[in-house]
């Protein structure tokens, strides 16, 4: 016959009776097997069990029933709560799941309850890890980002009922990247973790401090108006400067630069603050200037205004001295990790050698009608590189202003004139966002490069809406998957379905795919195994000055 105590035991659970009125408690005889706690014989009434619930449990076992709302009528009430026990504070406790009925007596309030508790130490501690990590940066122990935008969030809405106000501010740590590359990024990540205990150690109770991106801090700041947000920033530069941080490579110096913004005067949203104190962190993160910057609209805008000029002119005389060059990314066929062709990205170099990222200069000769220029160069660097090489094969980007120029057929037709015999091995990109603003004049713009005997790539494929129909009657020879689905293709079931969709659309067309963004080897072997006929990315190689000749997936030998 199969022993009831052994049972229990198999299953971790141990049964219990307790007559409220007198407090008796009376367990099931495997209390100590189930626990493991010494001295938990002691447990024979509800004081000296509630005695021993260990502190920070959220509720307890009288709560749960006395708090109850339910009414027995006759089968009695279910209840269910966690919380740890303890027989020694300065021991971790075993947390245990409560679940059982209570009974009513003459007055229908509890009186009785029967229950089992069973220990579940390792889920409740999985659980709790799980929704720390849900809510806190696990290097700093600081919120994280989407904390944080629901936390701001919460504190608008109640600073416009109230009437009161707050401050956002972003601290960045200067020159982060000299401290990977001196230090090495663990230590780094010691400087940032140190930095974030200086600051939350600086700051009253109820301020919160986050987590915002790799070198940025937000800093929310109650009942601050923008004398007392200065004054703030200004004491915590001091303090992260004062001294340096001890780290496993000995002292290292960090600094701050910060920006801040006031709620709900300046935004009544998270997403709106955050970006006045990034515009004016940007302010404070110039070489000559204060390091801390309080948002001001006007400010901004002057800003911006200067750097759209001297960034105009850094086009204008980089174009005018020859200093546009051209990068060359090499994009592999999938079935064999071989070089396929090359992707032609815009690269402009400073009169003192070093490089300007396009992110930065594209915005900019798009506001000042400079980027049909950049297109204009890039075709010509293009048509001579192929013309020098005839194993070279190119795609080279078109942006939206020069696809809607209807002077640019006229001059794409040209230009392939003086190189007539390269045309074929080259392919002109246009985005998908840019395609979709008027199809009718892309349709247009497509069939005339298609007439100059060049290809046309659809770029960022997946990034905007287009149909079906529009595809199909677009007659595009090659599309771009948008590289940002790539990034977290393996871990997201989300973007692992959107992609395959793509793909299929694409296969149904019959029409090559490349993968943009490829950066893993995961990510590479679920694009293969799909069918994508070629992929790019930092796995195959970063753009460089001068094509490269040859290059194999690792895989592939």
């Amino acid at each position: 016959m199969l022993d009831p105590r052994a049972i229990l035991n198999s299953i971790g659970n141990v049964i219990y009776d307790w007559d409220i009125l007198t407090d008796k408690l009376s367990w099931g005889p495997n209390l100590t097997d189930v626990l493991g706690l010494e001295g938990c014989d002691q447990f024979v009434s509800g004081v000296a069990y509630a005695n021993c619930v260990a502190a920070g449990s959220e509720s307890t076992r009288f709560e749960a029933i006395m708090g109850c709302s339910g009414t027995d009528s006759g089968s009695g009430v279910t209840y269910r709560v966690q919380y740890g026990l303890t027989m020694d504070r300065r021991n971790a406790p075993v947390w245990v799941e409560d679940t059982g009925r209570w009974f009513a007596g003459p007055d229908r309030r509890p009186a009785r309850a029967h229950g089992i508790i069973r220990v579940i130490t390792d889920r409740y501690v999985a659980e709790k890890e799980m929704a720390f990590q849900s809510q806190f940066d696990p290097l700093t122990g600081t919120l994280n980002r989407t904390r944080l935008i629901e936390q701001v969030n919460t504190m608008i809405g109640l600073a416009t009922r109230q009437q009161t106000h707050f401050c956002v501010m972003l601290a960045g740590i200067d020159n982060l990247f000299l401290l990977n590359r001196n230090y090495g990024y663990d230590v780094a990540d010691e400087v940032i973790a140190g930095v974030a205990a200086r600051v939350r150690a600086s700051i009253r109770a109820n301020d919160l401090i986050a987590r915002y991106a790799g070198n940025k801090f937000a800093l929310v700041l109650e009942e601050c108006d923008t004398e007392q947000m200065r004054a703030a920033a200004l004491r915590l530069l001091d303090i992260v400067a004062l001294e340096p941080f001890d780290t496993s490579a000995g002292p290292v110096q960090a600094s701050l630069r910060m920006g801040g913004t006031i709620a709900p005067r300046q935004g009544r949203s998270a997403q709106v603050l955050l970006q006045h104190a990034e515009e004016a962190l940007d302010l404070a993160r110039k070489p000559v200037g204060e390091k801390f910057v309080g948002y001001e609209p006007s400010l901004v805008r002057a800003d911006a205004r200067m750097t759209t000029l001297l960034m105009s002119d850094e086009i204008v005389s980089a174009l005018n001295q020859g200093r546009i060059h051209m990068a060359f990314q090499p994009i592999v066929a999938s079935a064999t990790g071989q070089l396929a062709f090359h992707e032609g990205l815009m690269r402009l170099q400073r009169e003192d050698g070093s490089i300007v990222s396009p992110t930065t200069i594209l915005p900019v000769a798009e506001k000042a009608g400079l980027v049909h220029l950049i297109d204009r160069r890039m075709l010509e660097i293009a048509l001579e590189r192929l013309n020098r090489d005839p194993n070279l094969h190119l795609t080279v980007n078109a942006s939206g202003a020069t696809v809607h120029d209807p002077r640019w057929p006229d001059y794409l037709h040209a230009a392939c004139a003086v190189y007539p015999h390269v045309v074929s091995r080259l392919i002109i990109e246009i985005t998908e966002t840019c395609a979709i603003e008027d199809i009718e004049a892309t349709r247009r713009t497509v069939a005339a490069i298609k007439a100059c005997g060049l290809r046309v790539a659809m770029d960022d494929f997946g990034a905007g809406h287009t149909s079906f129909k529009n595809l199909r009657n677009l007659d595009i020879d090659l599309i771009k998957i948008d590289g940002a689905f790539m990034q977290n293709l393996p871990d997201s079931a989300d973007d692992r379905f959107f992609v395959k969709t793509l793909v299929d659309l694409a296969k149904h067309l019959n029409i090559p795919i490349v993968a943009e963004w490829v950066e893993n080897a995961e990510t590479a072997r679920i694009l293969t195994d799909w069918g994508v006929d070629y992929m790019q990315g930092h796995l195959f190689g970063r753009a460089e000055i001068e094509p490269i000749a040859d290059i194999r997936m690792a895989a592939a030998g």
